[in-house]
């Protein structure tokens, strides 16, 4: 945490093809938070104030008044406390534990090996995208368990977290096997939301050829 002059607007730097900074977005645009976003490109010089925001030097990182926050999970958290409603995390310690767990588990056997695409840095790229899909393909008994969203009847910060992975995987060539139906059904719900079309950057449209 990094304590900045006040600014009168919330304000995010962004990487427009960045999952996590990605998952910010989505959080804002669900919640309808007005917000500055500030590109963050991979590769150029970052501005010039973000060294002295965030000690990583890089997004996604949250401005909010004299409050500089980073880490995706951190900040979404915050706006869901500092922006209450629609609550995305549940109100009861358990349910909350229970869901950060989850949330946990994405980021350690999913988002890990999506930050191995992304980087371009695996030696067996194809190993790499048919692990991810068949750990997918795995769990479409939950994605297909009868309601809407994953295992709630209410958009919460699991959806927000799995679906910028999920939007992601043709750009990277994983393609889910015909026994995941339940997982890309669930995804299609998710981006015909509103709030998901909102979040999304120029390049992240492209991913799609929107």
């Amino acid at each position: 945490m990094a304590t900045v002059s006040r600014r009168g607007v919330m304000s995010l730097y962004s990487g427009p093809a960045c999952a996590y900074s990605h998952r910010v977005r989505l959080v804002l645009a669900e919640k309808g938070i007005s917000v500055e976003i500030i590109d963050v490109e991979p590769g150029e010089v970052p501005p010039e104030d973000l060294a002295d925001l965030n000690p990583y030097g890089e997004a996604p990182t949250l401005v909010d008044r004299d409050l500089a926050l980073y880490d995706a999970r951190v900040v979404c958290e915050y706006l869901d406390e500092r922006f209450p409603h629609p609550p995305l995390m549940p109100v009861d310690p358990v349910s909350r534990a229970k869901a950060r767990l989850v949330i946990s588990r994405i980021e350690r056997d999913w988002y890990r090996l999506l930050d191995r695409l992304e980087r371009g840095d695996a030696r067996d790229t194809a190993g790499v995208r048919r692990e991810l899909a068949e750990g997918l393909a795995a769990s479409d008994e939950v994605f297909a368990a009868g309601t809407p969203f994953f295992l709630s009847d209410e958009l919460t910060m699991m959806d927000c977290t799995l679906a910028p992975l999920l939007w992601r995987l043709p750009h990277y060539g994983v393609e889910l096997p015909a026994e995941a139906e339940g997982v890309s059904a669930y995804a299609e719900r998710l981006f015909a939301r509103d709030g998901f079309r909102r979040s999304l950057s120029d390049v992240e449209r492209a991913m799609r050829g929107l």
